[in-house]
């Protein structure tokens, strides 16, 4: 009989972490890091479902910290095995692992300073960029719909999900009792008709299913009416004299905002307004971007054939030093600023929010979901005030929320993908959700035939 463990993204969205136990064998599906309230999440960080040295095998979905973030952590605690990955996931893990651990030091060094006045010991960072380094040395790069062998008897391919650049569903099989065995891990789901990214593939057939659920509960705006919606900001911003500020993710949000805008002003629908993507990891990650057509849909290869390229200089100018960054504060005329992180939780946008967020000529534009307890999703609820580097702002600048630009799939799309696999699987665990919306999807997912639909809890056991 096999198992599952579920560590993380269970009853929340972040820390993705789900185990697999055939004959005594461990193999983890993604590690990511926790992110919302900091005590709560520096806690969860440090604590593991079982010694890593135990787990022999880790297999990732994509390469979004909250999915990977917590490997360097890992392999510093006695993990060694392999990492199994796309080839473009592991080219970005390259970089953003790395990020995170420049910032874990980072933010550790202000944490002692703390510390230190109040006559404390210091503490250690969560890992460090050897221990990233580490990891991108056991990463093994599979392309798409090739089987490969995890442990002996234990085989999976990867299934385009997507949702980022190489993003994907990972399905396994092996022998249980004299018969195959199957399971279907999501991952993220992309939605269908995004820029740039293949649509996700059909789920494959199998005994058991783990499927996200961040959007179970609603139907979201179509990708057309979020383009509409942004281009309206933009000129609403651009007719008061005010700047757009947009936390997104270094990865893949980013992208597709500097590709939607780049449309709409090469359409003559926006002005030629100025577009700063602002952090190292944006510009770099948009270099990958370029290295893996692969991943393209055929809009993507075609606009290629037109200009030459994605993310040229035409589309924005792309800033890596911190000093170029302050200078943006000092701008006085309408510009786009585009800057990590996407739920304001670190990075530069946290500066450019304190310098921005109390003049109601500007906006602040939330390009996708914001997770509980960040400081996005307390923007997104309407927050009056902010709290910020210990200090506390009014929040005058107009808010705006488009989720027509999430990388997931809502309600319908899951439900569309799902739907086949019922009179296949047994069960169908719903994870990396908030209850409310799980508990919808759960209720959706019954209806289209699933008999048995379990959401899972943290380290909760389920035999399979």
């Amino acid at each position: 009989m096999a198992e599952l463990l579920f560590h993380g993204a269970a009853g929340e969205v972040t820390g993705s972490m789900h185990m697999l136990n055939v004959q005594n064998h461990w193999i983890a599906l993604d590690c990511g890091l926790f992110q919302g309230r900091r005590a709560e999440s520096e806690t969860k960080n440090r604590s593991w479902p079982m010694a890593p040295s135990k787990i022999e095998a880790v297999v990732l979905s994509h390469a979004h910290i909250d999915h990977t973030g917590r490997l360097p952590k890992l392999v510093h605690d006695g993990f060694d095995g392999p990492i199994f990955c796309t080839p473009a996931t592991r080219d970005l893990c390259s970089l953003m692992l790395m990020d995170s651990a420049h910032i874990q030091q980072e933010d550790i060094k202000y944490v002692n300073k703390k510390r230190a006045k109040n006559h404390l010991p210091p503490v250690e960072a969560l890992y460090t960029e050897e221990d990233a380094r580490q990891v991108i040395r056991l990463m093994q790069g599979i392309s798409y719909d090739r089987t490969f062998s995890v442990l002996q008897g234990i085989h999976a391919r990867f299934v385009e999900a997507g949702h980022m650049l190489g993003s994907a569903g990972i399905f396994l099989e092996w022998e249980q009792e004299g018969h195959a065995d199957t399971l279907y891990f999501t991952g993220d789901v992309g939605r269908p008709n995004k820029p740039i990214l293949r649509d996700p593939a059909p789920f494959p057939l199998a005994r058991t299913v783990i499927c996200e659920s961040t959007y179970g509960h609603q139907i979201t705006e179509s990708v057309d009416h979020a383009q509409e919606e942004l281009v309206s900001t933009v000129k609403r911003t651009w007719n008061r004299g005010g700047k757009v500020i947009t936390p997104a993710f270094s990865v893949g949000r980013t992208q597709t905002l500097v590709y939607f805008l780049q449309e709409a002003m090469s359409r003559g629908d926006l002005p030629g307004m100025p577009i700063f993507v602002d952090g190292p990891l944006a510009t770099q990650a948009s270099e990958i971007f370029r290295m893996h057509p692969d991943c393209y849909d055929a809009q993507a290869l075609d606009l290629i054939k037109h200009t030459g390229g994605l993310f040229n200089t035409s589309g924005g100018t792309f800033i890596e030093h911190v000093e170029e960054s302050k200078t943006l504060n000092d701008r006085r005329d309408p510009c786009i600023i585009i800057a990590a992180s996407g739920m304001c939780e670190a990075g530069r946008i946290r500066h450019h929010i304190k310098n921005n967020i109390e003049n109601p000529k500007n906006t602040l534009l939330l390009a996708g979901y914001q997770a509980v307890n960040t400081l996005g999703r307390k923007l997104a609820d309407g927050a009056k005030t902010i709290s910020l580097f210990n200090e506390t702002f009014q929040v005058n600048a107009e808010i705006i929320q488009l989720h027509g630009f999430s990388g997931h799939a809502d309600q319908a799309d899951l439900l569309k993908y799902l739907a086949p696999c019922a009179s296949h699987t047994e069960t169908l665990f719903l994870v990396h959700g908030e209850l409310m919306p799980a508990n919808t999807l759960a209720g959706k997912a019954r209806e289209v035939g699933f008999w048995q639909v379990k959401i899972a809890e943290r380290d909760l056991r389920a035999a399979i």
